[in-house]
């Protein structure tokens, strides 16, 4: 996995324990914090992956050489 993928990771499992935090301890701020933290992490990792799918280079295959003449 790549460092984004960890950081997004991480900050996905802080939004959820904010959220659950949150809910706990009956305060409605840090809860919908946490939510939209879930939600931000989820729309920064389809924007990161479809932006690597658009600027991802063709693999570019060998070049057969033309088949010599014999004489």
């Amino acid at each position: 996995m790549k460092k984004i993928d960890w950081l997004l990771l991480a900050v996905f499992i802080a939004g959820f324990l904010l959220f659950l935090v949150g809910a706990n301890v009956w305060n409605a701020a840090i809860g919908y914090g946490g939510i939209y933290m879930c939600i931000g992490v989820v729309a920064a990792y389809l924007i990161v992956y479809i932006y690597h799918e658009l600027t991802k280079k063709e693999t570019c295959e060998v070049p057969v050489p033309p088949p010599t003449q014999n004489p």
